[in-house]
């Protein structure tokens, strides 16, 4: 457990498609000072507003996580967050030259890569966690997103698709020592190839290809390497949680159980969370990991 928050040792930059729009676009991480947060800046825009990622600058979740603020948005940050959370990188400012990240190979793997190469390391800040300390629930039919008492972060999640390449997958894994990184980061996107090309005819998924989703169709695969995992799809969701639930500012110290849910879930819960004060405490790192 990192007891002093994190940024990195210097600048990193990459390039690429957006997902859905389809735009070529820019992405610079830099180092930032103690309590900076995760803040984007669009750079295309003449005054270049800021945006911290915070839940509350949510604006839509319907095919990604999207921020707005003063009627600027950034788009798509899901993927880049979880790499920020799984690899505690606290601080940082995110330069973009258009409104959607990169989607790079459908993955996180790109962005954690980038961290690794740019350096990553401790600050004289002290890091602080919400540690849950009595469960909190969201449930909508049969989908349901929540947060339980733990003394190690973990996350667990279920998909239940029906279709015979993806029925019922679950999946826990503790988000300690690396296994992000290891076991996390590369699970890429995906989707139905019928759905693909609903949104592609409907002006989405424009940046979409082979090379930044696995894409399924009635009974295969269609990418022709295969899956990464093969239980790819269920650790591509729990990836999308943890970019999700970064956006409450801090760490959690706590289990995420997902079933069968999506970004419109996962905020939801940050809005129930923060208003239940009475199910989680703040707490300095070094306090925590004494306690555990």
């Amino acid at each position: 457990m990192h007891t002093h928050q994190q940024t990195l040792t210097r600048p990193v930059q990459c390039s690429g498609l957006g997902l859905h729009s389809g735009r070529k676009v820019t992405l610079a991480i830099k180092p930032a000072p103690v309590n900076h947060g995760i803040r984007f800046v669009r750079i295309d825009i003449p005054h270049k507003p800021v945006i911290s990622a915070h839940f509350r600058n949510v604006i839509d979740t319907s095919l990604a996580t999207t921020l707005g603020e003063d009627g600027v948005i950034v788009s798509t940050i899901e993927h880049l967050m979880a790499a920020f959370a799984g690899l505690h990188v606290d601080n940082a400012l995110v330069e973009m030259d258009a409104y959607e990240a990169p989607i790079m190979d459908g993955s996180a793997g790109p962005f954690a890569s980038m961290l690794k190469e740019a350096g990553i390391r401790a600050q004289s800040g002290k890091r602080y966690f919400f540690v849950v300390k009595q469960p909190i629930e969201i449930v909508d039919e049969d989908k349901k997103v929540g947060l339980y008492p733990s003394e190690t972060p973990r996350v667990t999640c279920t998909i239940d698709f029906d279709h015979p390449l993806l029925r019922n997958q679950s999946y826990s894994i503790s988000l300690d020592n690396g296994n992000f990184e290891k076991e996390i980061s590369r699970a890429r996107t995906f989707g139905f190839l019928h759905e693909v090309e609903y949104l592609k005819r409907n002006g989405f998924a424009r940046g979409g290809s082979l090379e930044n989703a696995v894409v399924i169709d009635k009974d295969r695969i269609l990418n022709p390497e295969g899956l990464r995992y093969t239980n790819e799809f269920v650790r591509h969701k729990i990836l999308d949680c943890v970019g999700d639930l970064s956006l409450l500012g801090m760490p959690i110290m706590g289990h995420i159980v997902a079933h069968k849910s999506g970004h419109a879930l996962n905020h939801a819960l940050l809005k129930k969370f923060i208003d239940q004060k009475s199910c989680w405490e703040t707490i300095e790192a070094s306090v925590a990991l004494h306690q555990a």
